[in-house]
């Protein structure tokens, strides 16, 4: 079923065409993501396919009753309301209802005369159950604290609860703008689970490329002001796409072969363009336009010395540092060696860019000794404080640093050749850096970094609003840096390919050094799990089921705080009476129709029906799951 229609869509901004002419569709089940070059106009089709920006000409249509929620990359929210007050206003019948309920619970005697129909809301959404789910939703986004206020909050924690909110409205077309920023790594494989197993329609910007090639079925390519659409993962989308260009490369030749002498029979024919067949007159323009057809082999260069290190790098022993009367780093040990690629992995807020601020000498210690040696020079690029004057034009900001700088080979080369090798076109680095975009702002700011000639780099989510080629091309210059490398980053792929180590930050000061990258950490602590505890590493109770939630509950010796709707209900009611001979029926007919589809999908063949199965099949079991454990909750109380 067809749910959107685009139809020659053009935008530009003044005189810089974005795209023209661009026309696709997307059905029920598709889950597409955009890539392309910062500045291509990925970001601008998401929010004009959500009606927020006006298209130049074409149209963009939605099916009738399709629900879009598209995740604003600062979105607006009452700043005296609550994250679960976000929640319960959303477009949401579950959600209205749940609120009605909840003040109906407050102040029954206020509400007596409308109980019967906040009941009946309740029942006739299913809505029982969304106090806890949205509890649990935010948690899994790293809001444990449901009640604090949006006035509190840090400008992730708020986009983090704009997309529960979304994720929870139930909607049919998703639009995500990179939906992975602001999230820990516990968080971003929780949300891919989620994406990854609903049964939606979803179109998605992303830098992050297991991430991508988890969660989507096809990519959208926007390149040459057009779309490209390709069906399966990202390697295959490369791979395709080297194969695009190869055929344009193929035809450009054969065009300038035959403009050559189309060329000579113009010139030979009188200038009466009447005199001349018309049709091969108009073929020589297309022929033309083919064969002036310029490809953009463009590539980023990253290539810049670094200074001599000497033998002392940094030395820390036991290191300890508390702010707030919250211990972050407790007695830490190590000594950096030369060329030295360190990870730091863990949940927001346990103490990653306390630890980076001392390492930078920006913090000093409570206590333990810490010592930098004197050839150590720092780099530090951070998300968080880019340093650049709106005001200035772009080669003024490279030139206060430097006019010439030497690369990793020892040429100089001149800032606005430097520039150049940056993806600065000529004619932008005049600009103001006022107009430039969220990409470019990083690019530049990356650069302004690497030309100091640092010998320690520390990157702090370096790869937030850049485009995947951006990211392969600095990978491959961070592979060859000679200098010491501390990577902060919530992109697995990217962060996988560059460390050896990793220090992973466990909460209360504790800091495990780990040998091995991210993906060895994930596939150790599976091996090794005990359900909460395994070899002195908590695992995120966010990722836990249900049942994983009761036995670590079990093994530490207390028992999770109950559901806020059963701790003001002393004994079953009416309602929960019905519901349970509800559940005594439906959770049989579920097992039989789980079975069916198991049989189904081991007979199935078909590339789509196994993928459209196995997706039913994991939606139904989640349902199987949810509605048991109610079950057992019910039947305590019963």
């Amino acid at each position: 079923m067809n749910i959107l229609s685009v139809e020659n869509l053009a935008k530009a901004f003044n005189e810089r065409v974005l795209f023209s002419d661009l026309t696709f569709g997307l059905s029920q089940g598709d889950k597409m993501a955009i890539v392309g070059a910062n500045g291509a106009g990925k970001s601008t089709l998401l929010k004009m396919i959500a009606n927020l920006l006006p298209t130049d000409s074409g149209g963009i249509s939605i099916r009738k009753g399709i629900k879009v929620s598209y995740l604003h990359q600062q979105p607006e929210l009452p700043e005296g309301a609550t994250a679960l007050d976000i929640i319960l206003s959303g477009d949401n019948p579950k959600a209205e209802a749940t609120k009605n309920y909840l003040h109906f619970m407050d102040h029954p005697d206020k509400y007596a005369d409308e109980a019967a129909d906040i009941l009946q809301a309740m029942e006739d959404h299913s809505a029982w159950d969304f106090e806890q789910r949205a509890i649990e939703t935010l948690g899994s986004l790293s809001i444990h604290d449901h009640e604090q206020q949006v006035s509190s909050m840090s400008g992730g924690q708020r986009k983090r609860v704009a997309l529960a909110q979304l994720l929870l409205s139930d909607p049919d077309l998703i639009l995500l703008d990179e939906p992975t920023n602001h999230l820990d790594l516990q968080a971003i494989e929780w949300l891919e689970n989620t994406l990854s197993t609903a049964n939606t329609t979803l179109i998605l910007i992303t830098h992050d490329r297991y991430f991508l090639d988890k969660v989507c079925n096809g990519v959208f390519e926007l390149a040459d002001k057009k779309i490209y659409r390709y069906v399966g993962n990202y390697a295959y989308f490369l791979e395709q796409k080297e194969l695009r260009r190869q055929i344009l490369q193929s035809e450009i030749e054969k065009a300038k072969n035959l403009y050559t002498k189309e060329l000579e029979w113009m010139r030979k024919q009188p200038r009466a363009r009447g005199t001349k067949a018309r049709y091969r007159v108009e073929a020589f323009e297309g022929i033309k336009d083919k064969a002036f057809t310029k490809v953009d082999d463009t590539k980023l260069e990253l290539s810049v010395s670094s200074m001599r290190m000497g033998t002392k790098i940094v030395e820390m022993e036991k290191v300890n540092k508390q702010l707030g009367g919250k211990t972050l780093i407790k007695d830490f040990t190590h000594t950096f060696q030369r060329r030295e690629r360190v990870g730091l992995v863990g949940r927001n807020g346990v103490g990653k860019s306390t630890f980076l601020n001392i390492i930078t000498q920006n913090l000093a210690p409570d206590s333990g000794r810490f010592e930098v040696g004197q050839t150590i020079k720092f780099g530090y690029y951070t998300q968080e404080s880019i340093n650049l004057t709106e005001s200035n034009r772009v080669i003024d900001e490279v030139k206060a640093i430097a006019e010439y700088i030497t690369l990793g080979n020892g040429e100089q080369v001149s800032a606005s050749k430097l520039l150049e090798m940056f993806l600065f076109a000529p004619k932008d680095q005049y600009g103001v850096i006022g107009k430039l975009s969220g990409g470019e702002r990083r690019r530049l700011q990356l650069l302004k970094v690497l030309i100091a000639n640092p010998n320690f780099l520390i990157l702090d989510e370096p790869t937030n609003d850049l485009d995947i080629e951006t990211l392969n091309v600095l990978q491959n210059f961070l592979e060859n840096y000679d200098g010491c490398l501390m990577l902060v980053s919530h992109d697995r792929y990217f962060m996988d390919q560059l460390v050896d180590h990793l220090f992973v930050f466990e909460g209360e000061g504790k800091i495990k050094d780990f040998p091995g990258n991210y993906t060895d950490y994930r596939e150790w602590l599976v091996e090794n799990r005990q359900m909460g505890v395994s070899g002195g590493v908590v695992k995120e109770t966010s990722t836990l089921s249900p049942k994983e939630k009761e036995k670590l509950n079990a093994d530490k010796g207390h028992i999770e705080a109950p559901d806020p709707l059963t701790q003001i209900k002393k004994k079953m009611s009416y309602k929960e009476q019905k519901e349970l001979e509800n559940l005594d029926k439906e959770i049989p007919a579920l097992e039989a129709k789980k079975a069916a589809l198991e049989t189904e999908l081991a007979q199935a063949t078909h590339h789509e029906t196994l993928q459209k199965l196995a997706s039913e099949l994991q939606t139904l079991a989640n349902t199987l799951e949810e509605k048991g454990m109610r079950w057992l909750e019910l039947s305590e109380m019963a």
